[in-house]
């Protein structure tokens, strides 16, 4: 009846609702109206749901980011972030209004671990290409500006508008663009 999927709905709901702290295992039980014994067949502790909420939110994000790197299309990975906040509004403002440390703390159990690792790995590389294509090298100066217009523009952008719970409006992309097309030239 309860699947490792309920557990994870039931704790971004919650998250979504009150944020990360509010998410205990009693809260999540609670929620779906499961006995305790449940939760603990699926997961080792609530830090450990709370990370596998975070590298599942990370991952949908990420597919689109690293298809748009991955095409060569830096434009395009910049203007994922708003694109993917109007398709995955909760996802979003749990991505990108807290803290990954909000989520991935404690201990985890060896492949949560392996995953998140793989997620900062993976978009490192992401960086470096970019850097690479755009500036010529990936150098500490050309690493910083491809965090800057890939992240750093990007999430200042929406934040505000995912504070008030609403979907990012088309001018962020504009915005997002004119910034790009200042520090990386036109494509």
């Amino acid at each position: 009846m309860f699947d490792t999927g309920s557990f994870l709905t039931a704790a971004r709901s919650i998250a979504c609702e009150r944020g990360p702290a509010a998410v205990t295992v009693d809260s999540v039980i609670a929620r779906l109206k499961a006995p305790k014994g449940s939760f603990y067949y699926r997961f080792a502790s609530r830090d450990a749901l709370l990370g596998e909420l975070w590298l599942a939110t990370v991952l949908s994000y990420q597919r689109g980011f690293v298809a748009a790197i991955d095409a060569g299309d830096g434009l395009a990975a910049a203007l994922h972030t708003p694109a993917w906040a109007r398709l995955h509004l909760d996802d979003a403002r749990l991505l990108l209004l807290f803290s990954r440390h909000d989520f991935v703390q404690g201990a985890w159990p060896l492949a949560l671990k392996r995953g998140v690792a793989d997620q900062a790995r993976r978009f490192e590389a992401c960086l470096k290409s970019f850097a690479r294509q755009a500036f010529g090298r990936a150098g500490s100066a050309q690493l910083r500006r491809a965090v800057f217009v890939l992240a750093e523009v990007p999430i200042a952008a929406v934040k505000g508008h995912l504070e008030r719970r609403e979907p990012p409006p088309l001018l962020v992309d504009e915005l997002i663009a004119t910034t790009y097309r200042a520090v990386v030239g036109s494509p």
